[in-house]
C-alpha cells in the first residue's frame, strides 16, 4: 500500500489494524479468563527464530501472555515500521482501469494498493438478541468482545453471563469467584472437556525444543492442526473395556484428544457419538451435587451431537454450580422475557444485576468463496480465517502459516506472469461450496445447531459455514491449486 509506482506497490507492505498494538483477537479478547484453547507449542508459528527465544508460562496461555508473544513476533520479524495502528478501514474501492484498490481510513488516511488482504476473522459481527429493554437497564451492560481496558470491580457485585460458548465457560470460572451473586443463563449445555493446565517453570516447555521441528511439520498431516489424529479404528471395533481404557487415555491428556483423536466413526454414527457422551456425562455428573442442576448440564439424555458443537476447554466449570453464590437459568425452560432497569425478567422471575456480561457471540453470516480465502467479484483481494476454510476446527497457527504461504504463492505467481488482476471464479466458487457440503453432510454435524451451520442466531439460513474435511485435504486443495497456477481464478 502507499504510492501508485507498480514497483512499490508490489514490493511495499503495510499492515493496518484499529487497535493500538499487535494481537489481533487477543488484544480485543481480554476480558477475565481469556485463554487460549489450543496447547503450547502447537499455538505458536514455526519459525524457529521466534520459538528459540520464547518460553511460555502456562500450556494454555491466557490473553496477556498471548499479546507479549505476538508483540515479540512482531519485534522479531521488525513488523512495526510496517504497521499503522488506531487506523480503522472505512471503505475500500477497486477501480477497474489500474487494478488498484484505493482504501480510505475514518481518520482520514489513504492507502493505494495492488492486493487487499483481510486478516479480520471468522466473525466480527458481534451478535447480542433484540431483548425488550435492552436499553432500559441501569447497570453496566458487556459484550466480551468491548471488555474495558481498565478492570471492572465486580467483587461482591451481582453480575449475569448469558451465553455458555468457550467465552462464557471461562467468564464463569472466574466471574464466580468474585461476584456477590453469580447467575449464568444457559441455552445449550456446553460439553466441555477438562484443560490440563500447567505452569511451566525455568524454561520447561512441555516437550524438549529440539522435537519442536517435528511437531511443527507434523501440523499439516493432522485434522485439525495439531500433532494428533483420529485413532484408525471404529467405536465398536474394542470391547467395552478396551473402549473405556481408550476414552481414559484420551482424556486424561486434557486437551483436544477426546475430540480430534477419538474413534474415527465417533463423528459420523450416532452409535458411536452416542459412546462418546456417555463416557463424558459418567465423567462431568458425579461432579455436580444438585441434581436439577445435573440435569441440566450434563443431561442424561444426550442434548445434540458431542463434538458437533465447538468444544470448549474448562478448569473447574462443573464445580462453580455447587458455590452457594452461583445460580443456573435454563432459559429454555425459563426463556428471557424482556430486561428491565434493575436486570433480567424470565417467564420465572425477574433477576437484579449490576453487570449483566452477554457472551452470546457473533452473527457469522452465510456466503460463497473459493478455498475460503477468495470471493468472485473482488480482484487482487484475499482473506484468512475466514469462512468455508478449516478454520475454528484448525489450530489458529497452522491454518495462519498455510494460507499466508499460499497468498504469497498468489502474489510471486502475478509477478512472474506480469498479471494485474486475479479473481476468483464463480464455477470454482460453486465447486467448492459443493466440497463444503459433501464434508458437511456425511457427518453428524448438520444434525446439531450451531454456529458451525450459522443456526446459532434464530432465522439464519442454515448451511455449513466451517471446511470439515480436515487440514491435510485443505493444503492439499492449496496446494493442487498453487502447482497448478491457479487456473481455477481468473487472470489477466
Amino acid at each position: 500500500m502507499g504510492s501508485t509506482s507498480d514497483d512499490d506497490i508490489l514490493d511495499a507492505l503495510i499492515l493496518v489494524d484499529s487497535a493500538t498494538n499487535f494481537g489481533g483477537v487477543w488484544y480485543w479478547n481480554r476480558y477475565p479468563g481469556a485463554r487460549v484453547d489450543s496447547t503450547v507449542p502447537h499455538y505458536e508459528f514455526s519459525d524457529p527464530a521466534l520459538w528459540k527465544d520464547w518460553s511460555w508460562k502456562q500450556r494454555f496461555p491466557g490473553s496477556q501472555e498471548l499479546r507479549e508473544y505476538f508483540a515479540f513476533v512482531a519485534d522479531k520479524w521488525d513488523l512495526r515500521k510496517d504497521t499503522e495502528f488506531n487506523t480503522f478501514i472505512s471503505q475500500a474501492i477497486f477501480d477497474e482501469r489500474d487494478n488498484l484498490w484505493h482504501i480510505s481510513s475514518s481518520c482520514g488516511k489513504k492507502f493505494v494498493a495492488r492486493y487487499f488482504l483481510l486478516n479480520t476473522g471468522f466473525s466480527a459481527k458481534r451478535h447480542i438478541p433484540n431483548w425488550k429493554g435492552i436499553d432500559k437497564f441501569r447497570g453496566t451492560w458487556i459484550h466480551p468482545s468491548y471488555w474495558p481496558k481498565e478492570e471492572p470491580d465486580l467483587k461482591g457485585k451481582k453480575v449475569a453471563v448469558i451465553g455458555t460458548g468457550s467465552t462464557g465457560v471461562q467468564l464463569a470460572q472466574e466471574l464466580s469467584q468474585v461476584a456477590g451473586e453469580f447467575v449464568l443463563f444457559q441455552r445449550t449445555p456446553n460439553l466441555a472437556l477438562p484443560m490440563g493446565q500447567i505452569n511451566f517453570k525455568d524454561g520447561d516447555q512441555g516437550i524438549p525444543r529440539k522435537d519442536y521441528p517435528d511437531l511443527f511439520n507434523g501440523r499439516r498431516d493432522s485434522y485439525g492442526g495439531f500433532n494428533f489424529n483420529f485413532t484408525p479404528r471404529s467405536t465398536f471395533d474394542d470391547s467395552p473395556e478396551k473402549r473405556k481404557e481408550t476414552y481414559e487415555e484420551l482424556w486424561k491428556h486434557g486437551d483436544f484428544h477426546f475430540w480430534l483423536a477419538s474413534y474415527q466413526d465417533m463423528m459420523f454414527t450416532k452409535e458411536a457419538n452416542k459412546e462418546a457422551y456417555d463416557f463424558w456425562k459418567s465423567k462431568v455428573r458425579p461432579r455436580i451435587h444438585d441434581p436439577r442442576l445435573r440435569d441440566i448440564l450434563a443431561p442424561e439424555i444426550q442434548p445434540h451431537g458431542f463434538g458437533c458443537k465447538r468444544i470448549s476447554l474448562e478448569n473447574g466449570f462443573y464445580e462453580i454450580f455447587n458455590q452457594p453464590n452461583t445460580s443456573l437459568v435454563d432459559v429454555k425452560s425459563t426463556p428471557i422475557v424482556e430486561v428491565t432497569e434493575r436486570g433480567i425478567k424470565t417467564t420465572e422471575k425477574e433477576w437484579e444485576f449490576d453487570y449483566v456480561v452477554c457472551a452470546t457471540g457473533f452473527d457469522a453470516d452465510g456466503t460463497k468463496t473459493y478455498l475460503g480465502m477468495a470471493v468472485s467479484g473482488f480482484p487482487n483481494m484475499f482473506f484468512t480465517y475466514g469462512p468455508q476454510a478449516p478454520t475454528a476446527l484448525c489450530n489458529g497457527p497452522t491454518c495462519a502459516e498455510y494460507q499466508g504461504d499460499f497468498v504469497i504463492g498468489v502474489m510471486e505467481h502475478m509477478r512472474k506472469t506480469g498479471k494485474r488482476r486475479i479473481e476468483a471464479g464463480a464455477d470454482a466458487e460453486q465447486l467448492w461450496g459443493n466440497d463444503i457440503r459433501k464434508f458437511a453432510y456425511s457427518s453428524l454435524l448438520p444434525e446439531t445447531d450451531s454456529w458451525y451451520m450459522g443456526t446459532n442466531i434464530p432465522g439464519k439460513v442454515r448451511e455449513p459455514l466451517v471446511y470439515f474435511g480436515g487440514v491435510p485435504n485443505y493444503y492439499k486443495s492449496l496446494d493442487t491449486c498453487l502447482k497448478g497456477d491457479f487456473a481455477e481464478f481468473q487472470q489477466s
